[in-house]
């Protein structure tokens, strides 16, 4: 029984919940992960799920450390995502769920390199739902982008794995390496899942645009899946430093010009990102269990955030900086639980993400990556900026913008408390996460250098936040669209295409035309030779066919005889 893998029974429940009565499934979209978790916990380490398909040994369920991490921070942000969706009578978002996060957890246990493909495209085809479930024009069209990306991210895998299968002969997922052409196709098939730098638009595109509830779904389990499949097969690739390098520090100042709060969480999601790639980079048993460690900590905080601004935006309709303030007065919980995810993202002391990002920076120190940690460290500072005083202020204290609400609904609050205990109590205790990592722990995070070193730096930010604040300086929340990189194949490749595509068309028009003019006059000639009426076909008479015979025959014997 242990060995059943917890992803069938998200995908069984998935496929089996519209058929409850609408109590029912709310209830059965909580219990899965719970069951699941159960699962999890209760499985020893190992292979099962073994097979040969065509002579390939197939492994659906492989159990270690390093899927152990990833495969119950999924099930908490499962359970924490139906605590906070509990109101939802909506079975469009409640079966989208449990498919698409079985499907994550099945692909973070997957032991072959097809097993993970088949989860990988499951993913993409179920979390685009809750981007749909929002039901509007936008969301459609957004959400076509997504698919779109997501799924051309599994066919590029596909390629990878089949070229790797040709190469090798195994379909193992274990380290791959960049080496071969394979191994570069699986790269950027997890890098776009990753939001990588010039492939990260899709993330900050569709995740605002998905409904309340998605956000955080969303938010928990697509990118982070990408973050173990790298840890699991690129371990140790130099170029993941400077990739990763490059992503903590380019959406910052998108992050602090952007007035959409749910989009401002999304470009510091991939700022977070960036810390995990850099420790996937270094590849030493401290980065990577710094890498796992903040993975954890980055679900809870990241769910938190976008938990509170998701209430907000359920309750005010809103989620634009330029239209909110104030709102403390209305919603103090979840003011409180917001200020508690921004802390721990900019790892304050006592925080889930003191005791995780710290290892990544102390990794990246002992291999003498010095600019890489300078760039680590503004881009620290960057976060307190942009996540830990710009989404709590603007949205809750900046003015009063005369807005006054309800509180959140309970099972939100529940879902924030639950999330919030979650990120003080492995700040205070880290020896809880540490414990399950992948590789031993001989770290402390809590040294006099590293909480000076850390509060330095926290109130240096505050500090800079204050005074280019208060001098007019900080870049006012006003109604905008800001322009990413997307705007190259958005806008101006369409500019440039467009023109192409209208001469392509006028040239193919051309073409047509002379073919069929072509075309007709040939068969206008044949119509003259063999036609109804063409001398040839036509019919003649009993006597003129006798006197052709005969013709015929004369000419024969004249040839012939002489």
């Amino acid at each position: 029984m242990t060995s059943l893998n917890p992803a069938l029974l998200f995908l069984l429940a998935g496929v089996l919940l519209p058929l409850l009565p609408s109590a029912t499934r709310r209830h059965c979209v909580l219990i899965v992960p719970l069951v699941g978790m159960l699962l999890l916990c209760l499985t020893p380490y190992g292979s099962y799920g073994q097979g040969d398909i065509f002579g390939l040994q197939m492994v659906s369920y492989r159990l270690d450390k390093l899927a152990f991490v990833w495969a119950l921070i999924f099930h908490i942000a499962a359970v924490i995502g139906a605590i906070y969706a509990f109101h939802l009578k909506d079975p469009v978002q409640q079966v989208a769920a449990l498919i698409y996060q079985g499907a994550a957890i099945g692909a973070v246990l997957a032991g072959d390199l097809l097993t993970l493909f088949i989860w990988w495209e499951l993913t993409a085809i179920a979390s685009v739902f809750l981007i749909w479930a929002r039901r509007t024009d936008r969301a459609y069209r957004v959400g076509m982008r997504y698919l779109i990306i997501q799924v051309g991210s599994g066919v590029i895998l596909l390629t990878g794995v089949l070229l790797q299968l040709h190469t090798t002969g195994s379909l193992a997922f274990e380290h791959i390496g960049l080496g071969s052409l394979a191994s570069w196709f699986i790269f950027v098939a997890f890098g776009i899942k990753c939001a990588f730098p010039f492939l990260h638009n899709w993330l900050q595109d569709a995740y605002p645009e998905a409904t309340v509830t998605g956000t955080v779904i969303l938010s928990a389990f697509t990118t982070k899946l990408a973050v173990y499949a790298l840890a699991r097969g690129f371990a140790g690739t130099e170029i993941l430093i400077w990739i990763g390098a490059t992503m903590t520090a380019f959406p910052i100042l998108f992050a602090v010009i952007e007035n959409d709060l749910r989009r401002v969480l999304s470009y510091s999601l991939n700022n977070q990102l960036g810390f995990m790639v850099v420790g996937i980079g270094i590849g030493t048993e401290l980065s990577l269990n710094g890498t796992a460690a903040h993975a954890f900590s980055h679900i809870l905080y990241k769910a938190l955030l976008f938990m509170a601004m998701g209430a907000v935006l359920y309750r005010v309709k809103t989620i634009k900086a330029s239209e909110l303030g104030g709102l403390y007065k209305s919603m103090p919980w979840t003011t409180v639980f917001c200020i508690i995810g921004s802390m721990s993202i900019s790892a304050f002391p006592l925080f889930s993400g003191f005791i995780s990002k710290s290892m990544i920076l102390t990794a990246v120190a002992e291999q003498h990556y010095t600019w890489v940690w300078l760039v680590l460290l503004l881009a620290s500072a960057g976060v307190m900026d942009h996540s830990g005083i710009k989404i709590p202020f603007f949205a809750f204290f900046a003015h009063d913008s005369g807005k006054r609400c309800d509180e959140a609904p309970l099972n939100m609050l529940i879902a924030m408390g639950i999330a919030a205990f979650l990120c003080i109590a492995i700040g205070i205790y880290p020896d809880a996460l540490y414990a399950i990592l992948p590789y031993t722990v001989d770290y402390v995070p809590y040294t006099t250098t590293h909480v000076i070193t850390q509060l330095q730096l926290l109130m240096f930010s505050a500090l800079a936040f204050a005074v280019l604040f208060l001098s007019g300086l900080y870049p006012p929340e006003i109604k905008s669209v800001n322009l990413d990189t997307d705007w190259f194949y958005r806008v101006a490749a369409v500019h440039v295409l467009t023109p192409l595509t209208n001469a392509a068309k006028k040239s193919t028009a051309a073409v047509f035309g002379t073919t069929d003019r072509l075309a007709q006059f040939s068969l206008n000639r044949m119509n003259d030779w063999v036609g109804p009426k063409a001398w040839l076909t036509r019919t003649v008479d009993s006597s003129g066919m006798v006197a052709l015979v005969l013709g015929s025959l004369l000419v024969f014997l004249l040839v012939y005889l002489f």
